[in-house]
């Protein structure tokens, strides 16, 4: 692989050769060829001047630059831009260093890996690299890539530098027209389902992260050279592109549907899709229990009346009882003594 730019990243008084390889290879993204259809013929883009309407060769195409006020092109030599005072254009200043987050992902550009160019340069590599790491953040500054000026981040990654081209601010549009035209209310307990359904995805497998866009277009072109119909794995059925017309059903057959997807048991949604279920019901649950509770306060009144009523019947027996023993004792000491009075005078008699 052959390094597409070579520079020094300054750091303080610190200076690091390094070299830039491309990170990414779009080469192997699906790109069609134009043709025409009545024949199959290859469509080129030819260059053309426009004032002459005829093909110009490479060797005659140079570069110009249009102002933003005026409507004429001012040719630029290869010397015109030699001569511009860029300082950025063989080292990457770095000017702060800020934390990761702090960068707007919309800025972000192509990615280089970044090589060490020397042998000398290895150690403050390692320095830089490691710096970063344990302080988390990242380093941000400009570099002049293919005759543009451009900011650049520099952050670590394993054991490498990678150094990411940022957009300038004023590259960025305004979110004009993006945002919806009226105020919409979302209720708590709907993110909290929404949240519930975000836990049930889970982690990328390595399927998910096939192209099966392309995969399937080299299938089409095999049948089509072979002269046969194409075999596609078509895979999962889609779900449909309907208007949501009750968005907490949605959200729950979502979840239902991301686990039943990787063979898990969707009978249970779990204690949080069940509060999230549960909450839109607050009051009349408030009003359910309270009528609940006078119901079962009621029932517990009645049997604890029923309770005391039993109970003081049942002292009452038991005192009328024990008053019906009391008397009967007494009146059989009653008789035992008369019986044995009786006695004593027959002896005395006789």
């Amino acid at each position: 692989m052959r390094p597409t730019a070579k520079f020094s990243i300054s750091f303080g008084l610190v200076t690091i050769p390094v070299a830039a390889y491309n990170a990414t290879d779009t080469s192997a993204s699906v790109s069609f060829v134009r043709i025409h259809t009545a024949d199959g013929g290859r469509v080129r883009n030819q260059p053309v001047c426009s004032l002459e309407g005829t093909e110009v060769s490479p060797d005659e195409i140079g570069r110009g630059y249009r102002p933003h006020d005026a409507d004429v092109v001012v040719p630029l030599s290869d010397e015109d831009l030699d001569a511009l005072p860029l300082p950025t254009a063989k080292t990457l200043t770095i000017l702060a260093f800020v934390a990761g987050g702090d960068i707007d992902p919309l800025q972000m550009g192509k990615g280089y890996y970044l090589a060490t160019d020397s042998p000398a340069a290895a150690k403050p590599y390692v320095l830089l690299r490691e710096a970063m790491e344990r302080h988390e953040r990242v380093g941000l500054g400009k570099i002049a890539l293919h005759g543009r000026e451009t900011l650049a981040m520099i952050r670590p990654m394993g054991d490498a530098l990678v150094m990411q081209v940022l957009l300038w601010p004023h590259q960025i549009r305004p979110m004009d027209g993006v945002l919806p035209e009226r105020e919409v209310e979302v209720h708590p307990n709907e993110v909290a389902a929404a949240e519930t359904l975000m836990d049930s995805y889970g982690e990328l497998s390595e399927e998910d992260l096939h192209d099966h866009y392309r995969e399937a277009l080299e299938e089409l072109v095999s049948a089509k050279l072979a002269h046969r119909e194409p075999e596609f794995d078509t895979g999962e059925e889609q779900p449909s592109g309907g208007q949501v017309m009750d968005l907490m059903a949605a959200l729950q057959d979502s979840v239902r549907a991301a686990k039943r997807s990787r063979g898990e048991d969707d009978g249970d949604e779990g204690d949080e899709g069940r509060a999230a279920a549960k909450r839109p019901a607050k009051k009349a649950a408030a009003k359910t229990s309270t009528a609940a509770g006078t119901k079962t306060a009621t029932k517990a009144g009645a049997k604890s009346g029923t309770k005391t009523a039993s109970g003081a019947a049942t002292k009452s027996a038991a005192k009328k009882s024990t008053a019906a023993k009391s008397a009967t004792k007494k009146t059989a000491a009653k008789t035992t003594a008369k019986k044995k009075t009786a006695s004593r005078g027959s002896r005395r008699a006789g």
